[in-house]
């Protein structure tokens, strides 16, 4: 028996020092293996973080707080935001005047603002735009370079961000309606080109035929699909819609601005991470926000948190005006239904019906 088991073991063991080397060459190559692919991983995250850091560095930041300091209204005594849209407009340049609506006219100029209000729960949203050709109570300003820029009387909205600067336009929206401001987001129109087209175009339901010769757009009315030069021109119409003021463009640009943002939101993102790519190169060079939003991880907290907010149900108003009595091409807030309007923003309450309604409507 011994000598059995002996005999058995031997040829045993000779197999076993026969097989010796391999499981050392298996342990091997899994090293060679593992080494492979920490160095892709290292390389992937490399990649990774210039991406980010790159995508983080087309945003441009603006220190509202700093520049504003203490005197401002109330926070809301709910959780309830607001966010000032401003949609910046330069039209100079060889570039610019290729586009809808180019022209020679220097300077950047805010062509569209909204007042976007976030109720409690963050389930809904409303956007309040204010006409470009209101005339308003500029408040006393510091500008970008440290200097005062005295309060004036009956300017134009739009030339406050033009001749100021944004934290001035976000002091003006905040005199004029008691609103505070929580955040600032702007967005370039002339970047917006780009990333219309990396969404691959945004449908529009085109109200009426427009032929406007200024911002070279012809469309007839009904279902459109607009590419990124075409939805530029269709934001800066305004001699081809309603009485050529305006106020006849605001409708198109808060028609516009919910198909965009429906559009995005539908995007398969995960699905194409090099359209994804595209489209965030695009949407970040276009922008420039307050300082707490100024990077990729706290734009994405806060778009996370507006993730129940669905664009398509959003409500839009125009802030209710008068057309001047001393200058008939430019409007005043009218009362009551602004400061019933703004004070319903102020206190997180339901908008009454009778604040939505404009006497001037540019139709």
């Amino acid at each position: 028996m011994t000598d059995h088991t002996s005999a058995a073991e031997s040829p045993s063991t000779e197999h076993r020092s026969r097989r010796a080397p391999k499981p050392r060459k298996r342990r091997r190559g899994l090293k060679i293996t593992l080494g492979v692919l920490l160095v892709l991983l290292l390389a992937t995250g490399g990649t990774l973080y210039w991406l980010y850091s790159q995508l983080d560095g087309n945003i441009k930041g603006v220190d509202i707080n700093k520049a504003l300091g203490e005197d401002r209204p109330e926070k809301l005594p709910t959780s309830g935001q607001n966010l000032l849209v401003l949609g910046s407009d330069s039209r100079a340049g060889a570039e610019n005047k290729e586009l809808g609506g180019g022209g020679s006219v220097g300077g950047a100029r805010s062509d569209t603002a909204m007042v976007v209000h976030i109720p409690e729960g963050r389930s809904k949203a409303v956007a309040v735009s204010i006409p470009r050709d209101t005339l308003v109570t500029r408040p006393e300003c510091v500008k970008d370079d440290g200097s005062t820029v005295a309060g004036k009387e009956r300017v134009m909205f739009n030339s406050v961000y033009a001749q100021v600067g944004p934290a001035c336009v976000v002091k003006t929206v905040e005199k004029m309606s008691g609103v505070r401001v929580d955040h600032y987001l702007e967005i370039n129109f002339a970047g917006f080109k780009d990333l219309v087209d990396a969404i691959g175009g945004v449908t529009v339901d085109v109200p009426q035929d427009i032929d406007d010769k200024a911002s070279g757009l012809s469309l007839t009315a009904g279902p459109q699909k607009l590419n990124g030069t075409e939805s530029l021109a269709y934001v800066r119409t305004r001699h081809g819609i309603g009485d050529g003021s305006d106020l006849g463009r605001i409708g198109l640009q808060q028609q516009f601005l919910m198909a965009l943002l429906s559009e995005v939101k539908s995007q398969d993102l995960l699905g194409s991470p090099t359209n994804s790519y595209k489209i965030a190169k695009s949407a970040t060079q276009s922008l420039t926000t307050d300082s707490g939003l100024a990077s990729l991880t706290s734009l994405a907290e806060f778009a996370r948190s507006m993730n129940g907010v669905d664009p398509a149900s959003m409500e839009t108003i125009m802030l209710p005006v008068a057309y001047d009595k001393i200058d008939p091409n430019r409007v005043i807030a009218s009362e009551p239904q602004s400061g019933q309007l703004w004070k319903a923003i102020r206190e997180d309450t339901t908008i009454p019906e009778e604040a939505k309604k404009s006497p001037a409507t540019g139709d």
